[in-house]
């Protein structure tokens, strides 16, 4: 950490770091936990090469994630074009009930609403960009701005990435026309959402409650989310089952799920290579055949 930080979060903190541990962070940046003076203790994520505006719309979507108060979201402290100062929060262990716990707050958060599908701004799915701002006014539906912001906007990169074949264009072309139909029956007014909610985007603190971390904060259909924790699993069914009797599910929601996972598979495929290339496929196919 060079001088000119440690001065920063010792002007706005008023106090002095009087120690700095590496811990785990993520993919895409440096993590430390920081010990202070006052006897305070922070998380500080670093990333002077990411895009300049990374951190502060993390921040956002953090203090987006906390206004229903449902579920325990890092206090952002600071935050600037090469990091992000929060809370720290002590990790522990899963009690028992911890599934049911966390489906049932998970729940009671998508319902909070939002006035349209998008955000005030665009953030990042990783490190790619992630398109939130809303069309026509905010009149936007729900269908429309997922095929645009999410599908269609990955496969523009896709081509920008020389990823995009020609049975990968066709498949695309064929979810347009198919979309409406895809998704009909699953209509819902807009719900908060984590946005990229899988097992490393979260964690159990001391007291054994779930908490979020890293988002891609945006206001959508709440499949959506879920359809994420089932992409790489770590979620017992019971967090499942506990979600369903606080909100249900409409019917149909398992036959649209994989047209959501697409969206992530498309966004791993344009952050991490062609090695997901197969998995796009298959799933546009489900659709298509």
């Amino acid at each position: 950490m060079d001088l000119e930080l440690r001065q920063k979060i010792t002007q706005h903190t008023g106090s002095e770091i009087v120690s700095v541990k590496p811990v785990a962070g993520g993919c895409i940046s440096d993590a430390f936990k920081l010990e202070m003076e006052s006897g305070s203790r922070y998380f500080l994520k670093l990333n002077y090469i990411a895009n300049r505006d990374l951190f502060p719309k993390e921040a956002n979507g953090l203090i987006e994630l906390g206004k229903p108060a449902i579920i325990r979201i890092p206090k952002v402290i600071l935050s600037d074009c090469s990091f992000i100062l929060m809370e720290f929060i002590e990790s522990g262990a899963k009690t028992k009930s911890f599934a049911k716990t966390f489906g049932r707050k998970f729940a009671e958060l998508h319902k909070f609403k939002g006035r349209y599908f998008g955000f005030y701004e665009d953030n990042y799915i990783g490190s790619n960009v992630q398109r939130n701002i809303p069309g026509d006014d905010e009149k936007e539906d729900w269908v429309n701005f997922f095929f645009t912001k999410r599908l269609l906007a990955q496969y523009t990169l896709a081509e920008k990435n020389d990823f995009a074949t020609p049975d990968l264009t066709d498949g695309i072309l064929e979810i347009e026309k198919r979309i409406y139909g895809i998704l009909n029956g699953s209509a819902e007014n807009p719900c908060l959402l984590h946005g990229d909610l899988w097992s490393g985007n979260y964690m159990v603190d001391d007291k054994g409650n779930p908490v979020l971390s890293d988002p891609a904060v945006y206001y959508g259909h709440r499949e959506a989310d879920l359809a994420m924790t089932k992409l790489f699993g770590g979620f017992r069914p019971e967090f499942y089952s506990a979600y369903n009797e606080v909100y249900p599910l409409t019917d149909g929601y398992e036959y649209r799920e994989d047209i959501y996972k697409l969206y992530h598979l498309l966004n791993h495929m344009n952050l991490f290579g062609k090695g997901y290339y197969n998995q796009v496929m298959d799933t546009i196919r489900k659709y298509t055949s």
